[in-house]
């Protein structure tokens, strides 16, 4: 048996691990932490320097005995856990339950999974560094200390089954926020006015902006008699061309991702939730089966701040594109970015391909398309951050209509000379505005123009969008809120609490959100803030980088917290939440059925309560009936909290799938349609097409 014992925390990961390494060393996997607080209570000794009690669960005695045996068994022990805080404190957690003093345990550290960096990795071990232990320590005392002191609160005076956290309530308090924003906005009236115009009836024509009087002073249009007043001037009047200025505009490629943008951009482009695109992200880090290669590591890792690419990969990318694109797409010199974040730490690279020339067409066949799909967008984005910029020319066209009262307007085109980096990739916008590509004639200064139309329109002013799962990432990121580990669980863990429902692709506040957010607001108003969360995480960096010890920083914390706490408990009110009706009636009293959440979730009951008793589960309708025996198809959730769909007729009928029923039936057979993705697939004949185009056909 081999003497050399490596721990890390994926299955996968040993498969990949096992491939660089070879027959010399023995590979076991934790399966991610092997101690935590216990469940059910506290864990943290208050009133002795707020001292941790780890245990290590029953569901990790079994594995936890087989690392031990196999520690004991071997000369040399190497933690070879994540390369952050969490897998700094994984790693320490390791080691003080399975070894004993005498071993020699050694950390290494690798950010991709391949041959050279683990190597690399292996030939400098270090030692366990406890200062970022100590911060990943504080992080789970502070959030222990915040939820099980808030949580039971908030069961007495709003309902069962809620959570509170530092970082998860003030992501629900920015959303609560912005949702005020838009109820209490007032849309304000304004009106647009374009002009159609041709150069001696010639094609084509195109339409020009009214912007303001001739000498410059802006008009703002208010009404739409303000706007008739203006038209009539505007149908009279002669047309010239006053000013032309054409001006070459470049555009530069985004860096390569980081965490917080991978999430926000396979938003934008794959609606990919956080949560989706970290787990994907992972398999890719930890390898995968591709072909000859065997288990590869695709991407380096996945929880990161940092834009910084390695000279080596640059290299690479630059060979790539130089063989594939010419010397012309290469920028003068390689491209090095400036990490932005706000306490950017962690990780020291950016997310992007192991190996610039495995290109994702290459490995399609080898990967699921989720993975294909993310594969393809780190790997065009790392890619095209080192090619050349995209040429424009940008044409101001400036036009004077002469009346009585004289006006400016304005028309502009842009043209893409050069392509550049956009050949491969462009990114996303969260809000796109309509692009108009207007095609301008030959136009010189003095041209006479022709009036062919005229077309006032009335708008009004827009509320703040709501957030979606790519600017409430932003929002986090750029105020500090958490770190990029945080993200994905914290937005996941504020839907699955119902503080939040995502409508239409945007979040929007629950009755439950709201009373929740404005009972913690109101009573613990340093918690609930986000500069003293972003102050927070400054300080959890302070106790990384040792310049503060963290049972102080706890003790900061703490002492104020306990004050708020004490008041809250006696002077909350209780919350009265509003019951949802179901729309049905109870079949035994008649009374209006209604939604109750309870000890194990959600229930049904009767409004008559407690003269009548009647309750039922609760269903989520989909809107489809089963494929099988013509019930209604409802949504579940299982144990491991993933929704699945299956027949209300249960367990007499047992059909289940773990894709969303469309309610449209199949164009074929009339039989049932999932969703994959952005297709439509029947479960019985095997028809496959767009959903859109199979509501259609329907």
């Amino acid at each position: 048996m081999s003497k050399k014992l490596v721990i890390v925390e994926s299955p996968a990961k040993t498969k990949t691990l096992g491939k660089i390494l070879g027959k010399g060393y023995s590979i076991k996997a934790s399966m991610g932490h092997v101690r935590d607080l216990p469940k059910g209570q506290m864990g943290v000794d208050i009133e002795h320097g707020f001292e941790p009690k780890y245990v290590v669960p029953k569901a990790k005695s079994k594995l936890v005995n087989e690392l031990k045996k196999a520690t004991k068994d071997a000369t040399t022990i190497y933690l070879a856990t994540d390369p952050d805080r969490e897998g700094e404190a994984i790693a320490w957690h390791l080691a003080e339950v399975t070894g004993d003093k005498k071993k020699s345990f050694q950390r290494v550290v690798f950010r991709e999974i391949t041959e050279e960096a683990v190597k690399e990795a292996f030939r400098s071990p270090r030692v366990i560094d406890m200062q970022l232990v100590d911060a990943q320590q504080a992080r789970r005392i502070l959030d222990r200390l915040v939820g099980y002191n808030i949580s039971p609160l908030l069961w007495k005076k709003v309902r069962k089954r809620l959570s509170a956290g530092r970082v998860q309530s003030v992501a629900v308090r920015i959303i609560v926020d912005r949702e005020r924003e838009i109820q209490a906005f007032k849309p304000e009236e304004y009106w647009i006015i374009e002009v159609e115009l041709n150069k001696k009836k010639e094609k084509p024509s195109f339409r020009a902006t009214l912007i303001g009087l001739a000498g410059g002073k802006k008009i703002n249009i208010h009404t739409g008699k303000e706007s008739d007043a203006i038209k009539s001037g505007l149908e009279k009047a002669a047309y010239d061309v006053l000013k032309i200025a054409t001006k070459k505009a470049t555009r530069q490629p985004a860096p390569p991702f980081t965490t917080s943008t991978l999430q926000q951009e396979a938003w934008r482009k794959l609606r990919f939730t956080a949560k989706q695109t970290m787990a994907i992200a992972q398999q890719l880090y930890e390898g995968l089966p591709v072909g000859e290669e065997g288990n590869v590591g695709l991407i380096t890792y996945m929880r990161t701040d940092s834009t910084h690419v390695a000279q080596s990969a640059i290299a690479e990318a630059i060979s790539y594109i130089r063989d594939t694109y010419g010397e012309k797409y290469l920028p003068p010199k390689p491209r090095v970015f400036t990490t932005r974040a706000k306490g950017a730490q962690e990780a020291h690279e950016a997310i992007r391909p192991t190996r610039a020339r495995r290109e994702p067409t290459k490995i399609k066949k080898h990967l699921s398309t989720v993975q294909y799909r993310l594969y393809d967008l780190i790997w065009k984005r790392m890619v095209a951050s080192q090619m050349a910029a995209a040429v424009f020319d940008n044409t101001t066209v400036d036009i004077e209509a002469k009346n009585h009262q004289d006006y400016l307007l304005r028309t502009a085109t842009s043209v893409n000379t050069f392509p550049g980096f956009i050949t491969l990739y462009s990114e996303s916008r969260d809000e796109v505005e309509e692009e108009k590509k207007i095609k301008l004639p030959q136009l010189v200064k003095g041209d006479k123009l022709d009036f062919l139309g005229i077309y006032p329109e009335q708008c009004f002013t827009q509320p703040p969008p709501r957030y979606t799962e790519a600017t409430l990432v932003k929002a986090l990121e750029q105020n500090g809120i958490g770190r990029p580990s945080t993200y994905a669980p914290t937005i996941s863990t504020i839907q699955e609490r119902e503080y939040i429902n995502k409508v239409n692709g945007a979040f929007q506040p629950t009755e439950v959100g709201f009373a929740t957010n404005d009972l913690l607001v109101q009573h613990f108003p340093d918690i609930i803030n986000i500069q003293f969360t972003a102050g927070m995480e400054k300080e959890l960096d302070d106790i990384a980088s040792n310049e503060r010890k963290w049972p102080s920083v706890i003790r900061d914390f703490y002492t104020p917290f306990e004050k708020d706490l004490k008041k809250a408990v006696l002077t909350a009110e209780k919350v009265k939440l509003t019951d949802e009706t179901t729309g049905d009636m109870c079949p035994k009293c008649g009374k209006p059925l209604l939604i109750k959440t309870g000890r194990f979730g959600k229930f049904v009951a009767c409004s008559g309560y407690p003269e009548c008793k009647y309750t039922q589960s609760f269903q989520v309708k989909v809107g489809a009936k089963c494929p099988e025996c013509g019930k209604d198809l409802i949504q579940r959730i299982s144990k491991k909290r993933r929704t699945f769909y299956g027949c209300s007729g249960y367990p007499e009928c047992r059909f289940l799938t773990n894709f969303k029923p469309l309610p449209q039936s199949c164009p074929q057979c009339q039989s049932l349609l999932t969703l994959h993705g952005k297709q439509a697939w029947c479960v019985k004949c095997g028809y496959k097409g767009k959903a859109e185009e199979a509501e259609k056909k329907s």
